[in-house]
């Protein structure tokens, strides 16, 4: 089994891969910095900052480069992907179940003063204190995951709940490139239900996952949005996304980008579909990373999820290189999210090394307990 993966997984292929993904989880998180200073009207971020608004961070939450709660919810939907993999060994698959896990923990870290040592299955990210603040978590992520019950597409959490809360979490299932588009969809769709019912949400989610994975897999914006439109395309309620998607791809014909555009393809609003279209653009316009995320962020919406997602796709899409090394030096957790990037890069490339129904690493299992 070992064999047969480093076959598949050469060197050069692990370390691309291995930069994409931490491209990914630190271009969300210095995004989602960004764009957490950049809270409220674009009139104010302009007369604050300049004529070009926002283009550098500024303190949020008490320091300069703090994330919000869309970065802590994706480092969880991380943990809860690569327990699935590990879990798998006892015979047990289910990955939703995993990632719904994964995100009670990190619920806990949203009333908890801290880690419970006396919870077993924890692992090393559930203890790490930096993640224990409220980062303006979105009202429905809070009571979706208020009590144990697992939200389903049949009995979804918060039928009603269309905000980019679930969306800004799910860039990380599209790291998952083993897997066939259909099942990444699926399976960002299924999590997604977990806290926000409303169709859109979850098929935004479901159509980032599929955009991130194109990336990921080396492939161009314009080809990861094409096949991401695929797969939507036979879901029911898919119309909104689609036009959604549809439209951020017609507007990068139609003149220099600006603040007027994102807006218009709905930043300016806290509705899944329109977060999503907004971020597409944004990392097809954006000449480099940093360009593309202060074009996300200066708007009247919610700037830290533009700036998150857009982050996420321009990570996957050049790697962690490409992102802007002053504003890296300065992002809160930035050793905890790439370690968990480079476990999460290990598990997929050398998964059959570290654990086997058979013989596994104590280490890796105290990191991701099966429980």
């Amino acid at each position: 089994m070992a064999t047969t993966a480093a076959a598949v997984w050469g060197r050069a292929e692990q370390q691309d891969f291995r930069a994409r993904v931490r491209g990914c989880l630190l271009g969300g998180a210095l995004g989602d910095a960004l764009g957490a200073g950049a809270e409220g009207p674009l009139d104010g971020l302009r007369e604050a900052h300049g004529p070009d608004g926002l283009t550098e961070p500024v303190p949020a939450f008490g320091r300069r480069g703090a994330v919000t709660a869309a970065t802590q919810m994706s480092l969880f939907t991380v943990d809860g992907l690569i327990r699935a993999q590990v879990r798998r060994d006892t015979g047990a698959w289910h990955p939703p179940t995993d990632v719904h896990r994964a995100h009670l923990r990190w619920a806990a870290t949203q009333h908890d003063w801290g880690p419970d040592e006396r919870r077993k299955d924890n692992g090393w990210l559930a203890r790490e204190e930096w993640l224990y603040a409220r980062r303006n978590p979105p009202r429905a992520c809070l009571t979706g995951l208020g009590d144990d019950r697992l939200g389903t597409l049949d009995r979804p959490k918060n039928p009603d709940a269309a905000d980019s809360g679930a969306l800004a979490r799910s860039a990380p299932f599209g790291l998952l490139v083993g897997w066939e588009p259909q099942l990444v969809c699926q399976l960002a769709v299924e999590c997604a239900a977990q806290t926000h019912g409303a169709p859109a949400a979850g098929l935004a989610a479901g159509a980032l996952a599929v955009t991130v994975h194109g990336l990921a897999r080396g492939g161009s914006v314009e080809a990861a949005v094409a096949r991401a439109l695929e797969q939507l395309a036979a879901r029911p309620g898919h119309e909104p996304v689609t036009e959604a998607l549809g439209r951020a791809l017609g507007a990068v014909r139609e003149g220099v980008p600006d603040a007027d555009r994102v807006t218009a393809l709905g930043a300016g609003e806290d509705r899944a579909e329109g977060q999503l279209a907004a971020a597409v653009y944004c990392a097809l316009v954006g000449e480099d990373v940093r360009h593309g995320l202060r074009l996300a962020v200066n708007h009247d919406g919610p700037s830290a999820v533009t700036g998150a997602l857009t982050g996420a796709l321009l990570g996957a899409l050049h790697g962690e290189t490409a992102l802007p090394p002053a504003w890296l030096a300065e992002l809160e957790g930035r050793a905890t999210i790439l370690e968990l990037a480079d476990d999460f890069a290990m598990e997929m490339t050398q998964g059959a090394a570290l654990h086997s129904p058979t013989a596994s690493s104590p280490g890796w299992l105290a990191r991701y307990p099966r429980g």
